[in-house]
């Protein structure tokens, strides 16, 4: 059975990411993406980067059976694990020491602004748990600089958001950053990314 899910952002913006994660991937070991969504994003970068193992994982039961049927269908069965059920605020994540041991990166694209903050502190909280010195943590989406918005199209997105959810809404870049700090991150990079979305690279720090 098909049950892929397709999301039209997913496809327009996963090339620039994936130029974005050909610099700061690591050469080999393994990747987590947290919140995979479709799918379609892990897909996708298995295909680019083989030599690295790229692990998905979602809350939503119907988001991993979309991961699934992403990875029957491109082929990618034996090479891609199955996704993981990972609620990003538990703590800890259910991960094996024999996968943490050779965590190199994990990815987190388009979550932290349809979630509460907490699930934001969670994220760092248990990356700087389990990444070692040097390892790092990616971050894809929309931000607020300095508490302000950064187009009229952030602006009004960030207005959805909270009418849908009084929790959710674009996260000031600073903000996140402090968040990092605390827990031994620093910032690597900050560049900007089409639809006024920004990558951000953190660090392990120690």
């Amino acid at each position: 059975m098909d049950e892929r899910l397709f999301f039209a952002a997913t496809q327009r913006n996963k090339e620039p990411i994936a130029e974005v994660l050909s610099i700061f991937l690591p050469k080999e070991g393994n990747v987590l993406e947290i919140a995979s969504g479709s799918g379609e994003h892990g897909i996708a970068f298995q295909e680019i980067f083989q030599n690295i193992i790229w692990q998905t994982s979602d809350i939503d039961p119907l988001c991993r059976k979309s991961i699934s049927s992403w990875i029957n269908q491109s082929g990618l069965r034996g090479k891609m694990p199955e996704p993981l059920e990972i609620d990003v605020q538990e703590n800890p994540w259910p991960l094996t020491n024999e996968f943490c041991n050779t965590l190199r990166f994990i990815a987190c694209i388009n979550m932290i602004h349809i979630s509460p903050i907490s699930a934001t502190r969670s994220l760092f909280a248990n990356s700087g748990e389990i990444l070692k010195k040097g390892s790092r943590l990616f971050l894809y989406g929309p931000f607020k600089r300095e508490g302000s918005d950064t187009s009229i199209s952030n602006k009004k997105f960030d207005q959805l958001l909270k009418a849908q959810n009084e929790h959710w809404g674009i996260r000031d870049l600073e903000e996140v950053t402090e968040i990092a700090n605390e827990n031994s991150f620093k910032t690597l990079e900050i560049l900007e990314m089409p639809a006024n979305n920004l990558s951000v690279i953190f660090q392990k720090a120690f």
